[in-house]
């Protein structure tokens, strides 16, 4: 798009259509910062396949009122047509964010002005309980205010459907279609507010006993000796962790104070990203300075959570959103084995970037593992695809969770209930959450996992990112640290190709701009540009096998090692 197709559309935006204060930011930005203007006008914010999340501010390529608006606009269309003379009802939360409860009745007085009806949550509250709430509350679908972890400037739109899950085909794209045909002028602002009901307590309260009884151990008997520390990183997780450890039981908590108060600016992190060691930084120096046994960070909507537990060394160490998942999903199939549950109608859910170290944990107890593409709504979705099937668990890589199927996304509530009495069992019986790892490993292989993000904002870096996945496609490596590649998984064409002998079989799995590598020994490189940030990832996975435990820091190096190696030859540092 050129410049005078960025002004004409920008113009578009001082018409009658936009009120007065978003007409003064557009003319402010045609005056005296072009630059600006371009990166808010050269696309429009894309109504994903699971909802939107950009910058905030006035034009097409970001979050406000008219691009909320033109989404639930849309929605509240297909709704209409999809469940014809029916009464409509959806659910509505919003985070810690700076407008989040804002847009969240803007979002509420759109769906109203269409004749739906409205459950809009008091204050904020996690992502989870929305999911759990669209279900508990029998509705049509329903709506998150949230940037999950992006920083202060972002916000965004998810949206769930009647299962409770996030939107998969073809409801996604049939959404997206409507969004895309609306003119912002077609948009009905006025609200009825007859429509729109106050929600709060009471789903709180039947949300945090279902995590409760989906994240407890019945036998477990001294929690009170596991001492913990808790960070909500200034998000919303404070409204329902502290009383969910409470609830279950737990007497030895610890918050961080400094963040415990809800900030959409995150004044005490760079990055509110429990996936970073920094993010969670004062947490475990509280941990240290008390002696406590586990650290748990969640992020702003309380999706994800990062643990940290002390190593064989009593170091406090924070691990990946992989060794965390085995170690819960080792945990929550060993259970059922012990109470004599286990049977053929079982399964767990991984994504295809998740590692394969889960896959071999439920190969060991007879148990199927289901994958998908990333994200948990293709979990969600196995859920109802197998309805018939009992469902234990899931998680993907980028450090979420979901324990049994009363939520349908990741759940960082349960989910930290859940790590805190793995770690209680653990200790009661003289061991640790990171000697179970370590156990995992010496009978499945030790698997090393590791992610780089690079960054290409703006128009530019889109264009960059697409080059490096063509780039990819069209030139594939063959080899990876002296290893020759087996196989080539590309998801948008869904064939999977033996680099060896030629083969080609077609993946059924829908289609996603994913390629994987995969050598012969499950060394494992796969690129994947992100659906919500401008930035392209690439996840490594590395194993080996663990003979004993002793030989755990070894083994480690090593595969530390062979991965800087593959990064060093993919010139990636």
């Amino acid at each position: 798009m050129d410049n005078n197709q960025i002004l004409k559309k920008a113009n578009e935006w001082l018409s009658d259509t936009f009120d007065t204060e978003t007409q003064q930011e557009i003319k402010e930005l045609i005056t005296n910062n072009p630059e600006e203007l371009v990166d808010r006008f050269y696309k429009n914010t894309e109504f994903g396949t699971g909802g939107m999340r950009g910058m905030m501010g006035a034009g097409t390529n970001r979050i406000n009122k008219y691009t909320l608006g033109r989404a639930t606009q849309g929605l509240s269309n297909y709704l209409i047509e999809t469940f014809p003379s029916k009464p409509l009802k959806v659910v509505i939360a919003f985070d810690c964010r700076h407008n989040s409860q804002k847009f969240a009745k803007l979002v509420a007085d759109v769906f109203s002005a269409n004749n739906i009806k409205v459950f809009l949550f008091e204050s904020l509250r996690p992502t989870p309980e929305l999911s759990f709430a669209v279900r508990h509350l029998d509705c049509n679908a329903g709506i998150v205010l949230t940037a999950s972890h992006n920083p202060p400037e972002y916000n965004g739109y998810k949206v769930y459907w009647t299962d409770g899950g996030q939107i998969v085909p073809p409801h996604d794209n049939n959404i997206i279609s409507k969004v895309t045909n609306l003119d912002f002028s077609e948009i009905k602002f006025d609200a009825n507010e007859n429509l729109i009901k106050t929600v709060g307590k009471k789903i709180d309260d039947v949300f945090i006993d279902g995590a409760v009884n989906n994240g407890k151990i019945p036998s477990l008997k001294n929690r009170e000796n596991l001492k913990i520390v808790f960070t909500s990183l200034h998000g919303t997780s404070i409204v329902s962790i502290p009383e969910t450890f409470k609830r279950a039981g737990f007497t030895d908590v610890h918050i961080v104070e400094e963040q415990r108060e809800p900030d959409g600016d995150f004044p005490t992190v760079e990055s509110p990203n429990p996936e970073e060691p920094a993010a969670l930084k004062m947490a475990t120096d509280l941990a240290d300075k008390i002696d406590a046994d586990i650290v748990i960070g969640t992020d702003p909507d309380c999706d994800r959570l990062g643990v940290a537990v002390r190593n064989m060394n009593g170091d406090m160490t924070l691990l990946n959103g992989n060794q965390t998942m085995s170690v819960m999903t080792d945990f929550l199939i060993k259970k059922r084995k012990n109470e004599g549950l286990l049977n053929d109608n079982q399964f767990v859910g991984s994504t295809i970037v998740s590692s394969e170290l889960v896959n071999r944990i439920a190969e060991g107890y007879g148990v199927e593992t289901k994958v998908g593409l990333t994200g948990f709504k293709w979990i969600a979705k196995m859920i109802r695809d197998f309805d018939t099937m009992d469902f234990i668990g899931g998680g993907e890589e980028s450090f979420g969770y979901m324990v049994g199927d009363f939520v349908r996304d990741k759940d960082a509530v349960t989910a930290t209930l859940l790590a805190c009495e793995i770690a209680a069992y653990a200790k009661e019986n003289g061991s640790s959450f990171y000697q179970e790892l370590l156990e995992i490993y010496t009978r499945n292989n030790f698997y090393k996992e590791h992610l780089i993000a690079i960054v290409k904002k703006g128009m530019d870096g889109a264009q960059l990112i697409a080059n490096m996945m063509a780039e990819m496609r069209e030139n594939p490596m063959t080899e990876i640290d002296g290893e020759q590649i087996e196989t080539l998984c590309d998801y948008q064409s869904s064939i999977k190709k033996n680099l060896i002998t030629g083969e080609e079989t077609v993946m059924d799995i829908p289609k996603s701009n994913v390629l994987i590598y995969q050598t012969k020994s499950g060394t494992r490189i796969a690129a994947r540009p992100s659906g919500t940030e401008p930035k392209i990832k690439f996840y490594f996975s590395v194993n080996l096998p663990l003979d004993r435990i002793e030989n755990a820091t070894n083994v480690e190096s090593e595969l530390d090692a062979k991965i800087q190696h593959i990064i060093k030859e993919m010139k990636l540092n």
